[in-house]
């Protein structure tokens, strides 16, 4: 049976949040939806789009209206509409025609975002702000089969960054003010697609308990976190490009947020460039105007799993993701929860800051007490090309007791700076088991490509790393290692190929300067 398109419209609710994903519906001219039925016009009930009068009343009115309906679109014609918080409804898709701008409305003589809701109990596990979802630009609870999609721009620019670094704002975090440009919590079957997004505040998205979640071309400029998917299942985030200097670009998380312990898992990222080092509305404005040069040590915009990690992350993939100029791909478990089945490839990096590659197992703990020290493995890294990366190498640091297992890394190319002092060569790094897990947590590092410690069944296949510049470490350091396969790894010439200490059951061949070996029982050396 065949439906026009007409007769699909009128079919309600969920076939408009269908149509909203398809190329048709993005393809028909804005005159032709905003008159059909199905379609509400935010004009039509009160709003102004002069950037001046407070409209997220008139927006309210209109999703109430197709809420009570069934369900349709609401239609945000070319302006900028300045706004308090906007609240979401089931079976409600906005969409935000190009030119159109959902402005955050700096608070103004006692009129504002709607205020954070109490944290409860569970506050404690996790930063404040991903334990309030009502202070928000754009707001949904509880809610199903909702939408934003459409070219426009959502700028919030009058709302906080969390961290009361806003200069503008007498109290950053007090009643009235907005951290976040959309929180959504509880919710199923959302779609976020090819919108932009200014200024973000503390969180340009925060999703959690958001399970059947897509995020589809977006591009994010962002003052902080871009977007943080917390306790969510099911979720595709794709095509999307986010520069966020002072904060995490794309991130997982797993808390206790929603009151108990729910893992993230079936995430899929792909796609996507993430980058830190831009300054913010450039990206947006095609302008790409990097960061001043003393900012490097600030740099963040990555793709990162943790710090929050009660419940924990598995069955997940990252593949065809640029990181150009940001902090590494990072997997963090530091609060009792697992990481495990995580397939990672096609990744090209430039210029990173702070370990291409960081996977930690560390014993922060910062949740219910009694639980056990988390678990990570069976993670699957290949075809990683990075280049021009700072003197860190990449890291796999587990616990003593409580190893990082199962880590198979093939096909990566790793570049750094290089230029160690040769005392470098010879340090012992710290254990920091109670730090907070950052590939800096450790101080300088005794290898130029990669460090692992306390691991379990490791395998690299194909591995070369290379130095601009003349450095006297080993390529890789083993520390506390078993079972061990290493195939064809290239490293600069002079220093050794590995460095062992402790370790057990390794087999090294095919490696261009070094004799084969397959070594039972107990290891230590340079070879």
């Amino acid at each position: 049976m065949t439906l026009d398109r007409r007769a699909m419209m009128m079919s309600g609710a969920f076939g408009m949040a269908a149509l909203a994903g398809t190329d048709a519906a993005r393809a028909a001219p804005p005159a032709i939806r905003a008159g059909e039925a199905g379609w509400v016009d935010i004009r039509h009930f009160g709003a102004k789009g002069d950037g001046i009068a407070i409209d997220s009343p008139a927006i309210d009115r209109a999703i109430d209206h197709v809420a009570a309906r069934g369900g349709g679109t609401v239609y945000f014609p070319a302006g900028t509409y300045a706004c308090y918080t906007i609240h979401l409804k089931s079976r409600v898709t906005l969409w935000l025609d190009n030119g159109a701008v959902v402005l955050g409305a700096a608070p103004s003589n006692g009129r504002g975002y709607d205020l954070a809701e109490p944290i409860g109990p569970w506050g404690a596990y996790q930063d404040s702000g991903h334990g309030h979802w009502r202070n928000s630009l754009i707001h949904g609870e509880g809610l199903h089969d909702i939408a934003i999609v459409g070219q426009g721009l959502i700028w919030g620019k009058g709302i906080g960054r969390g961290d009361g670094k806003d200069n503008w704002l007498k109290d950053p975090v007090g009643p009235g003010t907005a951290n976040k440009s959309i929180a959504l919590k509880n919710c199923r079957n959302v779609t976020l697609r090819d919108f932009r997004m200014l200024e973000g505040g503390w969180f340009a998205l925060l999703a959690t308990g958001v399970d059947n979640l897509t995020i589809d071309n977006l591009l994010v400029d962002t003052n902080r976190d871009g977007f943080d998917i917390d306790c969510c299942r099911n979720v595709r985030i794709t095509n999307c490009t986010v520069n966020a200097p002072w904060d995490d670009a794309i991130c997982p998380k797993s808390s206790g947020a929603l009151g108990e312990i729910r893992v993230t898992e079936n995430v899929t990222i792909a796609n996507c460039l993430v980058t830190g080092n831009y300054v913010v509305g450039s990206v947006l404005d095609g302008t790409w105007r990097r960061m001043p040069a003393d900012f490097g040590k600030l740099i963040h915009g990555r793709i990162k799993f943790g710090t929050e990690s009660n419940g924990g992350f598995r069955n997940i993939t990252i593949t065809n993701c640029l990181f150009e100029e940001s902090r590494g791909l990072a997997f963090e478990t530091v609060d009792g929860a697992m990481i495990e089945d995580v397939a990672v490839s096609n990744i090209a990096m430039r210029g990173t800051v702070d370990a291409p590659i960081f996977l930690r197992l560390g014993k922060r703990m910062r949740g219910p007490e009694g639980r056990p020290i988390g678990t990570m493995k069976r993670i699957r890294i290949q075809n990683v090309v990075s280049s021009g990366a700072t003197i860190l190498p990449s890291v796999i640091a587990g616990l003593a007791g409580h190893p990082i297992e199962d880590v198979s890394i093939s096909d990566v190319h790793l570049h750094h700076v290089g230029g160690a002092p040769e005392a470098m060569a010879s340090i012992q790094p710290p254990e920091a088991e109670l730090g907070y897990p950052e590939a800096t947590m450790f101080g300088p590092l005794p290898a130029t490509g990669l460090l692992v410690r306390h691991a379990r069944n490791l395998q690299l296949s194909n591995i070369e790393v290379a130095v601009a510049a003349p450095d006297p470490r080993p390529a890789i350091r083993l520390e506390d290692v078993a079972d061990v396969d290493a195939f064809r790894v290239r490293a600069p010439k002079g220093p050794a190929v590995f460095s062992l200490k402790d370790c057990a059951d390794v087999r090294l061949t095919g490696s261009r300067g070094i004799k084969d070996r397959d070594i039972e029982g107990a290891v230590n050396g340079v070879f």
